[in-house]
């Protein structure tokens, strides 16, 4: 805990307004009660637009910022990009793009996706993704795992392994903890991992478990998460840069489509007849929408 007033270094925007909200005086209360009503779009502005939307003097807004610990509002920016870097939800674009309304936005968006999946299929190796569809096509068991933002993906991409092969599970599932997906794995076994920014604490000691376990690994993940593959089979970074305060997972959804895709082709027959299989219990019970 820091006294009233006192700023704790290396703590966010918000928690610095918090801790020194009591000790501010009226008219830079205002700015800060409009940081903290805009914290997601705060980043957009600078001092000058600060203060006329708070309807204070650029000097109120100055002198808030010294109070925070910051020389000026390009060290707020500063920090916001850090803490958009780390998957806090902070919008980074431009005031135009914020005032002239969500056809630039979604523009914007637009161009960052498809530049995401640009640099991902620039980047991404024809011949791992073959070893890899060979290894998921030919272990004993799969096992997709997904924590937060990446449990979406993980639940797709294991949804999509399924339609090709018998023995493809789901963790950590409801109720449990990962340690019970990773028992029994073994080096028949093919684990993988997807992990985007904003990962458990744990996240590191879940992936020794793995490799420990003998079974052969891919990790896709973003760039920070680098560092969680070194000893790992295989590594995808898929980029999830976003025009809005949200990462974008446009790439890693496509990304599992091309996977799920190699592994039905490297199961050939057997593959396409659990496809068809599974086509005729849908029509059997009747599970989906026939128009």
């Amino acid at each position: 805990m820091t006294a009233a007033g006192t700023v704790e270094a290396g703590a966010g925007l918000t928690e610095r307004i918090a801790s020194a909200y009591a000790t501010l005086s009226p008219q830079e209360q205002r700015v800060a009660d409009l940081i903290r009503d805009r914290a997601d779009s705060v980043a957009l502005y600078n001092s000058t637009e600060l203060a006329q939307l708070s309807g204070v003097s650029k000097a109120t807004v100055s002198r808030l910022f010294r109070r925070l610990g910051f020389s000026g509002s390009h060290e707020v920016r500063d920090l916001l990009r850090a803490e958009r870097s780390s998957g806090i939800p902070v919008a980074l674009g431009s005031v135009d793009a914020a005032q002239t309304g969500m056809g630039t936005e979604l523009d914007a968006q637009l161009r960052l996706d498809q530049q995401n999946l640009a640099r991902l299929y620039a980047g991404l190796d024809p011949a791992l993704l073959s070893s890899v569809a060979t290894a998921v096509e030919a272990a004993d068991r799969v096992l997709v795992v997904g924590f937060r933002s990446a449990a979406p993906v993980a639940l797709q991409l294991r949804q999509q392994l399924a339609h090709v092969r018998e023995e493809v599970m789901l963790g950590p599932q409801p109720g449990q903890s990962i340690s019970e997906e990773i028992a029994g794995l073994g080096a028949g076994d093919v684990v993988i991992l997807i992990g985007f920014r904003r990962r458990p604490d744990r996240f590191a000691q879940m992936v020794a478990a793995v490799v420990e376990s003998g079974a052969r690994a891919l990790l896709i993940t973003d760039p920070t998460g680098r560092r969680h593959g070194a000893a790992l089979d295989w590594v995808i970074e898929c980029p999830i840069e976003s025009a809005s305060p949200f990462d974008s997972y446009a790439a890693a959804m496509s990304l599992i489509s091309v996977l799920a895709g190699s592994v039905l082709t490297a199961a050939g027959a057997v593959g396409r007849a659990r496809v068809a299989a599974i086509t005729s219990s849908y029509a059997r019970l009747g599970e989906l929408e026939t128009s």
